[in-house]
């Protein structure tokens, strides 16, 4: 039975935290260890956070390490689903009950069952022997879109990204960062370009790039409000090459 580290990232809600820790108490695998990661103290983001939890799983000889939101409830057989399909083909790579599909001209990501592009950071299930190829997950997204750079870079690394739907689990969805809220915006507009920037075909990457202008020129005539700011900012620290945690003294 494969050794799996599950790596949960916490952050301000142990209600939510300790729920999720409490369903995976049932799971019907025995080979696994649980890492929590507190971000309430210095919150190097998500990708920074769970690069902590991979460290130290990969220096304890971990075959796959799952990420799993802590805003999650887990079926009791949803890891060894997934286990199960990853050892069924060596070019699985990574694996996970939620699959997601790029829009590239609008450089955002949607949720599929089928056909996916990634799989989606809610739950996660990689091998040990990807990482050790392609490296830990980017931190310079901070939040959001760092979970599709880590597959693409997977796929062209030879891997297959794979959906796997039997593998049950219940997601909350955090209020951690509602869509409304200025991270929420900056985040997706900044780091949209950034991943369409790495990986979008190269007229698809240029289109890009035209539709932010349109989208930042647009803002300067409509009437000032928390999603002008924010959709503006994420634009102009892109083209600024301001990447990590968004600083608020920033012009």
């Amino acid at each position: 039975m494969s050794r799996v580290f599950i790596i949960i990232l916490h952050y301000k809600n142990w209600k939510d935290t300790n729920e999720c820790l409490k369903s995976l108490d049932k799971l019907d695998y025995d080979n696994f260890k649980t890492i929590v990661v507190d971000n309430d103290k210095e919150n190097p983001g998500f990708s920074g956070g769970m690069n902590i939890g991979i460290k130290k799983a990969l220096k304890q000889k971990a075959d796959y390490i799952l990420l799993l939101n802590n805003d999650t409830i887990v079926d009791k057989k949803f890891l060894k689903e997934l286990v199960e399909v990853g050892e069924s083909d060596k070019e699985i790579g990574i694996l996970g009950p939620i699959g997601g599909k790029i829009n590239w001209l609008y450089t955002k990501g949607v949720h599929v069952t089928k056909n996916n592009d990634y799989i989606s950071g809610v739950c996660m299930l990689v091998k040990r022997s990807v990482i050790k190829k392609i490296g830990l997950m980017p931190e310079e997204y901070f939040l959001y879109f760092e979970d599709v750079d880590w597959c693409l870079r997977a796929r062209k690394a030879g891997y297959k990204c794979v959906l796997v739907p039997e593998a049950k689990i219940w997601h909350k969805v955090s209020s951690s960062t509602k869509a409304e809220s200025f991270s929420y915006i900056y985040y997706h507009f900044r780091n949209g370009l950034l991943l369409a920037k790495r990986h979008a075909p190269f007229f698809i990457k240029l289109l890009a790039y035209f539709v932010s202008f349109l989208v930042y020129f647009k803002q300067l005539i409509k009437s000032p409000s928390k999603w002008t700011k924010a959709i503006k900012l994420g634009i102009k620290d892109f083209y600024k090459g301001r990447f990590g945690k968004y600083e608020k003294n920033r012009n």
